[in-house]
């Protein structure tokens, strides 16, 4: 029998999954907006995302198998909506994984005095970097749990050692400029912190949300956990409060040391303006490599399994599903990394116009799993789900309110004529042609074309029956 992945390596794994280049990349976009206020605007976005992680964990309560989001609507609305939104959710998947593995392969090519612009040098990159990461998940999960673990401890050691680095810069230099924050001035002399309004603080609560995000992926492997109906509840909400705490700590940290280089800094790394020190710049940057390295690793784990849960439930082909000898879904992860290379490639690998599928992805993820969950507490669901499931009115049905109440929020403020839109050298908007065809593929045209085709092969199946 094949080892399961346990306890602690859910939790690691829910960390891999949530923590990539986003903490080392946005910080300053945030203090940008928040100011001082900003510490407390990461505490915000941990409680949001607590908020939907309690939501995701509960559910996992009810329906243990894997799939996230697919099974969890598949059982609470049936097999229609479920298949949408296993579908899309997928799709979105693959191109968040594309995006991300872009962002490694570049890096490395620079690294490696290669030229990150070059189409084909950074198309072979891509190949290899799909066959290591085959590689890591054929060694079984024993490997991959030693692998994952691995990135996972070295990404948590470099954001720690930042923070402890920072603390002993502060007392020893006896500089502290985190008062200074909200009096800083630009070249003109006008404020570079806006006044603090309700419009900025959501704005800005939103945009720190997202260095959270990961969470509601973990569970698409739980056919390859160790009791995930009860380790998956304890163990997300566990890795969020962690990764919370490291979070608000190393911005607190850059905010005293120099908050206005992290604020004004072209670098991609913004982190690496705020300390003067060669070893530590490399130190953040190496470490922003690990952890785009490790998050990688999670999806390579994630996404295939969404595609193979979908086809576990009978609404795919079963060729999906096939496992090797040593347990690993090898035809699910080769569809997977097939898109996730074509996608990024299609687009010459400028993925900004398309992400939108994987904004609108999560947008709907957050509604339909509160829903979900509700309908489980109250016998409502279509399809079975546990039996002798341990209900609780807070976190099956009030943490799901809040956390619909919330993703309203967030949809009413989302930056949709941004997303839609492109600004031109004069300041003028056009149609972002690309978003809104991007857009029409993965929630239209993708799955109403799969959906016919399979409702088409059922019924044949059914009349030669």
């Amino acid at each position: 029998m094949t080892k399961k992945i346990g306890f602690w390596s859910i939790v690691l794994l829910t960390i891999n999954s949530i923590i990539g280049s986003g903490i080392f990349l946005s910080p300053g976009a945030v203090v940008a907006k928040a100011g001082s206020k900003t510490p407390l605007i990461y505490f915000c976005a941990a409680i949001f995302a607590s908020v939907l992680a309690v939501t995701f964990a509960s559910a996992s309560k009810y329906v243990s198998k894997s799939g996230a989001a697919y099974v969890y609507a598949k059982a609470a609305f049936g097999s229609k909506i479920g298949f949408y939104i296993g579908l899309t959710r997928y799709f979105a998947t693959c191109i968040s994984w594309g995006v991300l593995a872009t962002g490694v392969v570049k890096i490395l090519l620079t690294l490696f005095g290669f030229d990150s612009g070059n189409f084909m040098d950074v198309s072979i990159g891509f190949v290899l970097f799909m066959l290591v990461m085959l590689v890591i998940n054929l060694l079984g999960p024993k490997v991959f749990k030693i692998i994952n673990n691995t990135a996972t401890i070295a990404k948590l050691s470099v954001l720690i050692f930042l923070i402890l680095i920072g603390i002993f810069i502060v007392i020893s230099t006896k500089t502290n400029h985190f008062a200074d924050i909200n009096n800083l001035k630009n070249a003109s002399g006008a404020p570079l912190i806006p006044k603090m309004t309700s419009s900025i603080f959501v704005m800005s609560t939103i945009a720190a949300f997202y260095a959270f995000a990961g969470f509601e992926t973990v569970a698409s492997g739980a056919g390859d956990m160790e009791k995930p109906e009860k380790n998956l509840p304890r163990a997300i909400p566990l890795a969020i409060l962690i990764i919370a705490i490291i979070y608000i700590l190393i911005v607190t940290v850059s905010m005293m040391i120099d908050p206005k280089s992290l604020i004004l800094s072209k670098q991609v790394i913004a982190l690496v303006a705020v300390f003067s020190q060669p070893l530590i710049k490399n130190l953040i940057l190496y470490g922003a490599l690990i952890s785009m390295f490790g998050i990688n690793v999670a999806y390579s784990f994630n996404t295939p399994r969404a595609l193979e849960a979908i086809s576990i439930e009978k609404q795919l082909s079963p060729w999906f599903k096939k496992r090797t000898k040593q347990d690993f879904p090898l035809r699910a992860f080769i569809i997977t990394a097939v898109i996730a290379i074509l996608i990024p490639m299609a687009f010459n690998y400028t993925m900004t116009s398309i992400m939108v599928i994987s904004s609108i992805s999560r947008f709907i993820q957050f509604l339909i799993v509160p829903l979900a969950v509700m309908m489980f507490f109250y016998n409502k669901n279509k399809e079975k789900v546990l039996d002798n499931v341990q209900k609780n009115i807070v976190t099956d049905v009030i943490i799901p309110c809040i956390g619909l109440v919330l993703t309203a929020v967030l949809l009413a403020k989302f930056d949709w004529l941004g997303m839609f839109t492109l600004i031109n050298v004069h300041g003028g908007r056009s149609l972002n042609l690309f978003a809104i065809l991007a857009m029409a593929i993965g929630y239209i045209i993708m799955p109403a074309v799969v959906m016919t085709l399979e409702l088409s092969k059922q019924a044949k199946q059914s009349a030669n029956e």
